[in-house]
């Protein structure tokens, strides 16, 4: 059972996501939050598997609600709720730590799999969206290795990779799918999941979103 805490400022919004996930049989909410202060304070009572974090809240908003839910280091993903065109916090909020988004106006059956998607530790952006969103904030980015004309190799976050590691961690911060990976590399699609779960043992990433994040930061690939 994959249990939910709904955090968002409107009442109809919140019975809206509670119907949608008590009809399903294999998820419960255990609470609902209507700012970012509640959300923090349930989550460290309830320790849901998924919140889902609205962005913006009156008070304490979703994007330092999910950093101080990350920092705890507790079992507990955040997926972001937001109207992509007009959010420009959702690359700050993926920055916090949470796991993935999901537009407000997604299918129902979308925010499903991604709620299931989140709690089984995989990430809920699509690689093609991930690769949008990322380029469209690109220059929130840090420029410290283009800056100091330093190898990406040499951070010390990716140091133990190995070579067929760094070029997966590459063309997956490139938009790839597992699918692409493995007919254009050659790889069985098993041996292009098993790369990905050690590169993300190896670099901390908690999931496939927080590593193309990594990619970007050391200017390992840019946006084109």
């Amino acid at each position: 059972m994959t249990t939910v805490l709904i955090t968002d400022d409107q009442p109809m919004q919140r019975f809206g996501f509670r119907m949608l996930l008590e009809s399903q049989d294999d998820m419960t909410v255990v609470g609902e939050a209507a700012n970012g202060t509640e959300a923090v304070r349930l989550t460290a009572e309830l320790h849901p598997d998924v919140v889902l974090m609205d962005i913006r809240m009156p008070g304490l908003d979703g994007i330092e609600a999910t950093r101080r839910i990350v920092a705890t280091g507790d079992r507990t993903r955040v997926l972001i709720l937001t109207t992509f065109d007009l959010d420009e916090y959702a690359y700050d909020a993926l920055r916090a730590g949470a796991s993935g988004f999901l537009v407000k106006d997604a299918y129902p059956e979308e925010l499903l799999a991604g709620i299931r998607a989140v709690a089984s530790g995989d990430a809920v952006v699509a690689p093609s969206l991930t690769r949008r969103l990322l380029d469209t904030f690109a220059h929130r980015l840090p420029t410290s290795a283009a800056a100091t004309g330093s190898n990406p190799a040499d951070d010390h976050r990716i140091a133990a990779l190995t070579e067929r590691e760094r070029e997966i961690l590459t063309v997956v911060a490139q938009g790839w799918t597992n699918t692409e990976i493995s007919a254009r590399l050659h790889l069985a699609e098993s041996t292009v999941k098993t790369h990905i779960s050690r590169i993300l043992a190896k670099t901390g990433a908690r999931d496939r979103v927080q590593a193309v994040i990594l990619a970007y930061d050391i200017k390992l690939v840019s946006p084109q």
